[in-house]
Parts: structure tokens; C-alpha cells; sequence
């Protein structure tokens, strides 16, 4: 017997529809590139998309075509995404951060028909338009008055483009497992791989984001997006806060500390998203210029391992509470989240920190196993660490034009993760599967040892990899950019790791760098690490 309940397609227009009705005078806050800060609303942003809609519609962008953005977080981008949605199209971000060669080849590959870019990105376009074979026409975000000069193909100013419609449009009235979002993975190795977002995916993990022991924004926050919407969906967020009806504050091109605590505080940020790189610039503003943070309750910090002196620093020296998120493109992106259970919701101190540390639970939607490498599924004991593998309806199933297999018989996506899992659900990474040091037949966690170095207080960030050696095959090296003023000892540090971790676990030597690289989506690139200690040998064979 079937049920007698409406078929209502989740379709994401249905997000901004329900934030206008609801929430329509709730804040969509931006600093502009132009400089000023931007306010407008939620039925605002709508009623512009509808234009935006229209307008695309008469370019010709049918469902199904892809619409690139190269574009910082801003009011625009908000009504472009919508727009692109609306109209059955998919919008696909471009992470301006690629190098050149990685924007042409993923822009061909997805055959974007129109390229919507922020002003401060025509000099990178204008060298790559050539090779671009497939779009037709450039729409600049911004206005008249600051419409650069441009040898782009079509080129028009957003809003000009924008005024030549009305908001008289009906959404594109398409299945909910249409295609709705083209996000490519940024690897440091081959060519970047499409991850192709439904509409059904993308409501589903907006409310797995809003949902309480998840990110959990209310309309009584005010919730600083600091993670970029051309990184992995921009962790839902543009879709969760119009969603919950959230105010919406975004930072633009600005990510410096100064600037981030600068908009915390002026318009009353409760929660904030991020990788760790940005948090540490805000903690150093605050800590360097006496600063705290007057109405900051929550931080979500992902994107790379959260290092758990940035826990301490945030709770302890600011108040400021902070979870782990984990995930990936490929995830949509959120998978878990660090909220503190019941069971250990008594620990405090240390062992709270401890607990912290850790990548956290999954929410309803998201399955999560390890496996060995030939696939047998391992005891959830919080030891045990094997491959982590996901499946749920917000994981992909396959990549964008690619005929290859990436799930496994059970449906099951291995996520290139080494983890443990303990007996409540609660995971912990510890290391990409391609980042293990493999030392004498055992495995050394990079990332446990990095967690321990920044907790030294004369260390600003810190990387660790394996570097070959005669006897062990490989033993850990440990790279280090100094905190400002601090002397560089390095047998000093390397003590510091005595009686914390195993003996065998001690890098074997220290490095100082000015700066760690890192990749376009915030990551250490440990890749380009392991060009920069490519003949690099240990002083010497012992452990």
C-alpha cells in the first residue's frame, strides 16, 4: 500500500522561497569588493534571482547547461547560484586558486556556456580566455560605475546585465535528481575530478547542516561564512542559513585577521565557518592586539586537521567554542561533525580537549565504516584504524564524465582517510591514506605529530612526512614555521616530544620553513613538501 502524502520535489528554489516568505527581512551582509558593506535581504536576493533567472533564460542557458562563477563570497554570488538553479542550469564554481592550467582544463572538460567572475578576476581570465573554448559570453559582478575595462567576449556588467529583466518568472520546473551544482576536487595530483551535486543532495545536506549536533544555525545567529563558496559548496552554508533563516554575513576577499574580527564584531557574528589557516590569522590579530571577540559563541573549524592547541587557544584564552567538521567535495561536504555526546559530556579540561580533537559523529544520512586495504570491515573499538569509507544520499556516486568505478559492492566510497572509529560513532582521522609513515613495517600518524608540535609555543604551523631512510624505509620529518619572535631550537623541540608520543613516532629531524605551502582548498600540500625535501636525507640512522 502506498502512502497518501504529496509528492513536493526537493528542489533548491524551494530554500530561498521559504527564506523570503519566512525570514524576508533577515540580513544578507557582504563586504563588497568595491569596499563598502552591502546589506539587503532575503526576499530581496529572491526576487534578483528570479531576475537573474529570466535573464539567463533569455541568453539561451537551458537545463542542464553549466554556468561557471569565479567569485568570492558576496550578495551577487548568493542570487547567481539561485538564479542558475532556478532556471534548471548548473551553477559550477571555479576555485580561482587552481593554477592556470587547472582552470582551463576543468572549464573545458565541463563546458560552461557563461562565466560569471568578480572584477578583481578579469587580469587571470583575460590570459586564460583563449583557451576557453566553450564559453560565450563574461558577466562581471559588479556595476556600471565599477565595470573595468576588459578584452572579454561579451562582456557586461552584472547589473546592467541584471535590469534587462523582471522578476515575472517560474522556476524550472525540473526532477529533483537533476543536476543542480559542478564542483571539481582540487588534487595535487592529475586532473581535477567533477563532483555533480542534485538538487535533491543539495536540500537534503542543508537540513543534515541545520540540524542540532550538526553545524546547527538558527535564525537566531549570525553566522560569518569565512569558507569560500567555490570550496566544496561552501559546506552548504548558502543554502542551511537561508534555510534556517540565519543572518547571513560574508567576508569577500578579505581573510585577514584584522578584517575577520573587524566584521565579527560589527555586525554581532555568533557562529563562523572555516578552515584553519584563517583562524589562525584571527587568533594571532586578537592575541598580538589584546582583542576578544564580544558576541563569537561557535566555531566550526574543517577543511584540514583542526590542531588542537587552536582548540585550547580559542576556549580558553577567547571563550569561544570549537567543533570539528570533516568531509569533502565528494561529501557535499559536511560528513561529521565534533559535538560532545552525552557520555563524555562530562569531561572537562584535557580530556575534554582530547575529545575535541577528534573529527566527531555523523549525522542522519551519512553511514561511515573502515576496512582494511582488501575490504573487510574492522571493529569499532576507537584503536582499530583502517580505510574510512561513507555512503548516504549526499555522497557521490561517480565524478562527472568518468566512466571509473568509486564505489565499492556495498555502495560505499572510500574516502582516501586512514581512521578509528569508536564503539558510540564518534571517528577520528589520522592521516590520509597516501600521507601514512610506514616505518619499520608500522604506521606513524602525521597528523598526531603536527597536533603535538603546534602546541609548542614556538611553533606557528607544522607540517610532517616521511622522508626515506636506509634501516626504517621512512621516518617522519617535521617542518616548521616559527612563531614570530621565537628562537629556532630544534633539539629543544624534538625534546618536547619525549614522553608524549613513542619514542619511534619522533621526527628525526626539524626543518624551518618560512612559509608551509599549502593548496588551493587551505590544505598543507604535501606534495609540493615532498618536492622541497626531495633530496633531503636524516643526519643519521637511529630512532
Amino acid at each position: 500500500m502506498q502512502g497518501l502524502m504529496q509528492d513536493w520535489p526537493l528542489l533548491i528554489h524551494r530554500i530561498i522561497d521559504h527564506a523570503a516568505t519566512q525570514h524576508g527581512s533577515r540580513e544578507v551582509v557582504s563586504r563588497s569588493l568595491e569596499g563598502p558593506i552591502h546589506r539587503t535581504d532575503y526576499a530581496t536576493v529572491r526576487q534578483r534571482a528570479l531576475r537573474g533567472a529570466k535573464r539567463l533564460a533569455r541568453e539561451g542557458i537551458k537545463p542542464g547547461d553549466r554556468v561557471a562563477t569565479m567569485a568570492w563570497n558576496s550578495w551577487r554570488h548568493l542570487e547567481a547560484w539561485y538564479a542558475i538553479a532556478g532556471v534548471g542550469a548548473i551553477y559550477h564554481t571555479i576555485n580561482p586558486r587552481l593554477f592556470a592550467e587547472q582552470i582551463v582544463w576543468i572549464v573545458n572538460h565541463a563546458e560552461d556556456r557563461l562565466l560569471m567572475l568578480d572584477a578583481c578576476f578579469v587580469p587571470l581570465v583575460e590570459k586564460l580566455a583563449p583557451a576557453l573554448a566553450s564559453i560565450e559570453r563574461y558577466i562581471i559582478l559588479t556595476d556600471a560605475a565599477h565595470m573595468p575595462q576588459t578584452s572579454l567576449r561579451n562582456a557586461v556588467a552584472y547589473e546592467d546585465w541584471l535590469a534587462e529583466a523582471d522578476d515575472d518568472f517560474v522556476w524550472a520546473a525540473v526532477d529533483e535528481r537533476a543536476a543542480a551544482g559542478l564542483c571539481y576536487t582540487s588534487g595535487t595530483t592529475g586532473n581535477p575530478k567533477g563532483v555533480l551535486y542534485t538538487h535533491r543532495s543539495n536540500v537534503l545536506h542543508a537540513m543534515q547542516v541545520c540540524m542540532t549536533g550538526s553545524i546547527g544555525p538558527s535564525a537566531n545567529d549570525s553566522v560569518l561564512c569565512v569558507v569560500p563558496m567555490f570550496h566544496a559548496n561552501a559546506w552548504a552554508l548558502p543554502f542551511a542559513l537561508p534555510m534556517c533563516g540565519a543572518k547571513m554575513v560574508m567576508p569577500g576577499s578579505r581573510l585577514d585577521g584584522a578584517s575577520v574580527y573587524d566584521l565579527i564584531e560589527a555586525e554581532g557574528v555568533t557562529h563562523s565557518a572555516g578552515v584553519p589557516t584563517v583562524w589562525l590569522m584571527l587568533l594571532d590579530y586578537m592575541t598580538t592586539n589584546a582583542k576578544k571577540p564580544s558576541t563569537l559563541r561557535q566555531v566550526a573549524v574543517g577543511g584540514a586537521a583542526c590542531p588542537r592547541a587552536m582548540i585550547v587557544r580559542f576556549e580558553r584564552d577567547f571563550g569561544v567554542d570549537v567543533f570539528h567538521a570533516w568531509g569533502m567535495t565528494e561529501s557535499s561536504p559536511v560528513g561529521t561533525t565534533g559535538t560532545i555526546k552525552p557520555a563524555v559530556g562530562k569531561l572537562e579540561g584535557e580530556s575534554l580537549y582530547d575529545q575535541k580533537a577528534k573529527q566527531g559523529s555523523a549525522p542522519f544520512g551519512v553511514e561511515m565504516i573502515i576496512t582494511s586495504d582488501d575490504g573487510v570491515r574492522l571493529p569499532w573499538d576507537g584503536a582499530t584504524v583502517g580505510r574510512l569509507k561513507v555512503r548516504g544520499p549526499c555522497i557521490a556516486a561517480g565524478y562527472y564524465r568518468q566512466e571509473t568505478q568509486i564505489l565499492d559492492a556495498e555502495g560505499f566510497f572510500d574516502t582516501g582517510d586512514i581512521a578509528a572509529i569508536e564503539a558510540d560513532g564518534t571517528m577520528r582521522i589520522t592521516d590520509r591514506a597516501k600521507d601514512v609513515i610506514k616505518s619499520g613495517g608500522e604506521w606513524i600518524s602525521s597528523i598526531e605529530i603536527e597536533n603535538l608540535a603546534m602546541s609548542h609555543p614556538d611553533v606557528a604551523e607544522a607540517a610532517v612526512i616521511g622522508v626515506p631512510h636506509e634501516k626504517w624505509t621512512e621516518r617522519p620529518l617535521l617542518a616548521v614555521v616559527p612563531a614570530r619572535g621565537s628562537a629556532r631550537d630544534p633539539a629543544g623541540l624534538l625534546r618536547f616530544f619525549e614522553g608524549r608520543i613513542a619514542k619511534w613516532w619522533i621526527p628525526g629531524d626539524v626543518q624551518y620553513l618560512e612559509e608551509i605551502p599549502h593548496t588551493a582548498a587551505g590544505k598543507i600540500n604535501k606534495v609540493r613538501l615532498r618536492e622541497i625535501f626531495r633530496d633531503y636525507r636524516l643526519p643519521d640512522d637511529g630512532v
